[in-house]
C-alpha cells in the first residue's frame, strides 16, 4: 500500500515538473532567409553546382556522339578498330563518371564546399538558439522546418526573432 501511495506521489510531482517545463520553437528556414550571407552561400553554392553539372551533361553529350559514331561505323571496322572504339567510349563514360562523384560525391567537392560556406553560418544560428534557451531557461526548442510533427504551435512561442537578434540581424 505505501508502495502505491509512493509511486503515484512521484507521478504526480513528475506531472506537475514537467507541466511547469518551458518550450519553444524556431523556423530556421526563416532564419536562413534572412541572413544575407547564407542567401550568397547559397547562390555561390548554386552557381557552382550548375556549372558542374554543365561540364558534365556535356561530358557524357561526347560519350553519346563518340557511341553513335560508333554505331554508324561498326560493319566497315576491324575487330581490333571495334575494341579501341569501344575501349575509348568506355573510358571516356568512366572519366565523366569520376567526374561527377568528384563534384556531387559523398565528400565531393559541393560537399566540401558547402561544409565552407554554409556550416559557420549554421554553428552561429545553433549558438544563438542554445544562448537563447539558456537563457530563457527552455526547456527544448524545436525546429518547425525540420519535418517534425509538430501540428500546431503557438507563435507566441517562436523564438526566430530573438535569434536573429542575437545574431545581429533585425527583420
Amino acid at each position: 500500500m505505501k508502495r502505491i501511495g509512493l509511486v503515484m506521489i512521484l507521478a504526480f510531482l513528475t506531472a506537475a515538473f514537467a507541466s511547469a517545463q518551458k518550450y519553444g520553437f524556431v523556423d530556421s528556414d526563416y532564419i536562413r532567409k534572412n541572413i544575407p550571407s547564407f542567401n550568397q552561400a547559397q547562390e555561390q553554392l548554386d552557381n557552382l553546382s550548375k556549372q558542374w553539372e554543365k561540364e558534365i551533361s556535356d561530358g557524357y553529350a561526347v560519350v553519346d556522339q563518340m557511341y553513335k559514331s560508333y554505331q554508324n561505323d561498326v560493319v566497315l571496322l576491324s575487330q581490333d578498330m571495334k575494341a579501341k572504339r569501344e575501349e575509348a567510349i568506355v573510358n571516356k563514360e568512366r572519366e565523366v563518371k569520376d567526374l561527377q562523384n568528384k563534384y556531387f560525391g559523398v565528400e565531393g567537392e559541393l560537399f566540401k564546399k558547402r561544409e565552407e560556406l554554409v556550416k559557420p553560418i549554421q554553428d552561429e544560428i545553433l549558438k544563438a538558439i542554445k544562448t537563447i534557451a539558456a537563457e530563457g531557461s527552455y526547456a527544448a526548442v524545436f525546429d518547425t522546418a525540420a519535418g517534425g510533427n509538430i501540428l500546431f504551435a503557438n507563435p507566441k512561442f517562436d523564438i526566430s526573432d530573438q535569434v536573429l537578434e542575437k545574431l545581429g540581424y533585425k527583420n
